[in-house]
């Protein structure tokens, strides 16, 4: 059974997210009467343990690690800061340094999750009677580490999204993408068959990238046939994703929190694969 120690953050990695962070502006009470400043330490590991777990931010208070309002205020200023997308961002200068990213070969593909409370970028979700749902539009380098992600509304169509998801590839791994296509290397992404469409494949060929898209039937025969399959790595991500319970179902209304949980799940994993992988 989990303890709450395993979500506290370890001296090396605190090292390397502490400089990420927005500096605290604030001013003592003249006569010292406030309670200290809870750490960013702390508030940090409590938002990774809402993370992981999917507990509500309230639950908090029962672990220990610190208190929901605290933590959930912290999570709010760090968001509009960029802090998870900057720890995503650097996850990947991070892996590029020292196992390289994998251009040669990427995957896309979508997922559907529920949204019960609406908000913005959630639509109909048709596999679920219609239900407020969203779609999250996932990009991974040949070993499946993610190196994009958008969200938009669960009857947003697969192929819709081909574009601003290959845009938000954060900047390290946009660099390292384009010095390997300077480099002449190899370049394809695999994709499912329901992106087989002739605006997908012109829009992948004026990036640079061969679209390789194969209906099952397809994909089975080449697999017996010998061929190494690809589109896995995307598939396997997802399941990674999925392993932080908070992002199961979107519960906040607003979309960059939401957002925000995903790049945090990406640092996680991004990290987690160098020192692993």
């Amino acid at each position: 059974m989990a303890t709450v120690q395993e979500f506290t953050i370890s001296d090396t990695l605190w090292a390397r997210l502490a400089p990420l962070l927005p500096a605290h502006v604030g001013k003592a009470h003249p006569l010292g009467c406030h309670r200290p400043r809870i750490p960013d330490r702390d508030a940090r590991s409590a938002i990774f343990f809402v993370l992981r777990t999917g507990c509500q931010w309230k639950g908090l208070d029962a672990t220990g690690l610190c208190q929901s309002s605290t933590a959930h205020s912290r999570f709010q200023q760090w968001v509009q800061a960029g802090v998870f997308a900057r720890r995503w961002d650097e996850a990947l200068g991070d892996y590029d340094e020292l196992l390289g990213l994998n251009f040669a070969w990427m995957a896309l593909d979508g997922s559907l999750h529920k949204a019960p409370l609406g908000g913005k970028k959630t639509g109909p979700n048709p596999p679920d009677r219609g239900n407020g749902g969203v779609k999250r539009s996932l990009l991974t380098e040949a070993r499946g580490i993610p190196v994009g992600l958008v969200l938009d509304g669960a009857n947003r169509h697969d192929g819709k999204l081909v574009e601003s998801t290959w845009a938000s590839v954060p900047p390290q791994a946009e660099a390292a993408r384009d010095a390997h296509r300077a480099a002449g290397g190899q370049q394809g992404l695999c994709l499912a068959a329901g992106y087989a469409s002739k605006q997908v494949r012109e829009l992948l060929a004026a990036l640079g990238y061969t679209a390789h898209i194969r209906p099952r039937g397809e994909e089975v025969q080449a697999k017996k046939a010998g061929q190494k399959a690809r589109r896995w790595a995307v598939e396997r991500t997802h399941s990674w994703r999925n392993r932080f319970r908070h992002l199961l179902i979107r519960w906040a209304k607003k979309p960059e929190n939401y957002l925000a949980m995903l790049h945090f799940a990406c640092a996680r994993i991004t990290w987690y694969n160098c020192l692993f992988g």
